[in-house]
């Protein structure tokens, strides 16, 4: 539907629905419900899920960061908050939700070019506060797969790396998280090598998949990328060590160090 044709229908003009598309302007609820009659959807998880979302941009602990860490990273924090659930694979680096201060700060003194302090500190603090969406008062469900290269990498040292293993062991017992270790016994499995956040919305719709990548955050919110990033995840699932198994594994390679 062309914009003249949707402004028409609302009773607007046709740069408000620009302006709305684009998130210049902020949308009320009434115009919300209007517009997706205009529109012929009748997905009313979808609607609902939307709804909840006008009247403007509400801030968030992560606004505090806003011009001091990269803008990505408030990115997935805000997904993060919205979500109703997480997915997570993980290749050579621990889920970030499950950083200890230590194990956060080795990764970003590996930064190139390096970081002053203050910006070092900055986001090893915004790394430690996403973790409110699991271990807060209303925890997520979160389903993590590790392969055993991350496991086993000591940033840090033995000693950080030692510490930081005993809390993913710790997170794991928690009712609302579930850790899947994938051993180099394993073979090969899909994305080798990607870090993949998949954030589940109230409707599926509304749903995002975060990828790092050397030049920043990469988001992919298509049903088709969706449908492709839940059968990968499907997949390497599958050839994960049970829960039970895993946190041995994970125990194994504690006492090692």
């Amino acid at each position: 539907m062309s914009e003249q044709t949707a402004a028409g229908l609302l009773g607007a003009d046709r740069t408000a629905i620009s302006n709305i598309e684009a998130g210049r302007f902020g949308i009320s609820e009434e115009r919300l419900r209007h517009l997706v009659r205009i529109f012929g959807c009748d997905d009313n998880i979808l609607i609902d899920a939307l709804a909840l979302m006008t009247g403007g941009r509400k801030s968030g602990w992560w606004d505090e960061y806003r011009g001091k860490i990269p803008p990505g990273f408030l990115d997935v924090s805000e997904i993060e908050h919205d979500a109703v659930g997480l997915r997570t694979a993980q290749t050579a680096h621990l889920p970030g939700l499950f950083h200890t201060e230590d194990h956060a700060r080795a990764i970003f003194e590996l930064a190139i070019p390096p970081l002053k302090r203050l910006e070092v500190e900055l986001r090893v603090a915004h790394r430690l506060g996403r973790q409110v969406v699991v271990t807060g008062d209303n925890p997520i469900p979160y389903v993590g797969t590790i392969h055993e290269a991350a496991l086993r990498m000591q940033l840090g040292g033995s000693k950080v790396a030692r510490a930081q293993l005993t809390h993913l062991l710790e997170a794991s017992d928690r009712d609302n998280v579930t850790l899947l270790v994938i051993p180099f016994t394993a073979g090969g499995f899909p994305t080798i090598g990607d870090s993949v956040l998949y954030a589940q919305a109230t409707s599926p719709h509304l749903d995002t998949v975060h990828m790092d990548s050397p030049t920043g955050a990469v988001f992919f919110d298509s049903p088709a990328q969706l449908a492709r990033f839940r059968a990968r995840l499907d997949l390497i699932e599958s050839v994960a060590l049970t829960p039970e198994k895993s946190r041995d594994f994970i125990r194994a390679i504690v006492n090692e160090l």
